[in-house]
């Protein structure tokens, strides 16, 4: 039986087979809250993200614990966790999002010129691809943070450079293997240029993994951004993240656990949700999967 010379088309049933599965339906709902909280900070926060209260702090001095008119509390210089909690929630999306989409693209570059055109320049792109994996992600990205002015962009850059390494990988063996199919071959013997082979049939055959590991990635993203603003090398004050707040409230551990508990809780949900609808997505999108939900 011969093999289609285009790209298969999405299942008509995707969606429906993804909203069917409850874990999947559980990150939804999570990416969701997240999202509209972070779109509508300006109109649902009660106050500004850097504006110190003087109802804030107790007559010690210390951060208020959640109730009365601070949903979860205010932080050691009186400013509401809740406002700065939707604020910070801008800050790891954007960074997720723009850091995930920079790795996806370098990855995808890397791992299709290098699956496509193989010889000395896959080599060549695969082994350096190895060695930036032989590099521990953390470590690396601490180093160039460091050399680098920390902000929003540089830190959503800084992430992007150690991340999609994993990326080219993948899509550097599933390249290869689709080279190696049969309408692959019956295009080549047709005659078929380089450029519409890779555009017609390799890269729309791509589409699946690439929204799986897109949105596995921003877990990761979201996770590392809020590991560097923890060790004080990430998005710095006074701009909010889930991951500055923890470094700026961690003396306060005792004292008010709430300033380190939420936003790590808020961390740990985020990356669960995205693991979740990416775990969901690549089942749903694997065709040998389907007929089993």
């Amino acid at each position: 039986m011969t093999q289609s010379l285009t790209a298969p088309a999405p299942p008509a049933g995707a969606l429906r087979r993804l909203l069917r599965r409850k874990l999947a339906l559980f990150g939804l709902a999570i990416i969701a809250l997240v999202v509209g909280g972070a779109i509508f900070a300006p109109w649902i926060a009660p106050f500004a993200p850097d504006e110190q209260l003087f109802e804030g702090l107790t007559l010690f001095g210390e951060p208020m614990p959640p109730g009365g008119d601070f949903l979860m509390g205010t932080d050691l210089l009186g400013r509401d966790l809740f406002t700065r909690m939707l604020y910070g929630a801008q800050t790891s999306l954007l960074i997720g999002v723009v850091a995930n989409g920079v790795a996806l693209l370098i990855g995808t570059f890397v791992g299709v010129l290098a699956g496509f055109l193989r010889g000395w320049v896959g080599a060549v792109l695969m082994r350096f691809t190895d060695l930036m994996m032989a590099f521990p992600a953390l470590l690396l990205a601490i180093c160039l943070a460091a050399i680098f002015q920390p902000s929003l962009w540089i830190v959503a850059m800084v992430i992007a450079l150690v991340n999609w390494v994993q990326t080219a990988r993948v899509v550097y063996t599933e390249t290869t293997s689709l080279s190696e199919r049969e309408f692959i071959a019956a295009e080549r013997t047709l005659g078929a240029s380089r450029t519409r082979i890779l555009f017609k049939h390799i890269l729309p055959h791509l589409v699946p993994t690439l929204i799986v590991w897109g949105t596995l990635g921003i877990s990761v993203t979201v996770l590392l951004e809020a590991t560097l603003s923890f060790l004080g090398v990430g998005v710095q004050p006074p701009t909010p993240s889930w991951g500055n707040i923890i470094f700026e409230n961690q003396t306060y551990f005792q004292a008010a656990p709430w300033l380190v508990f939420i936003p790590g809780a808020a961390i740990l949900l985020l990356a669960l949700a995205f693991n979740l609808v990416g775990d969901a997505l690549r089942d749903v999108l694997d065709p040998t999967q389907r007929g089993n939900d």
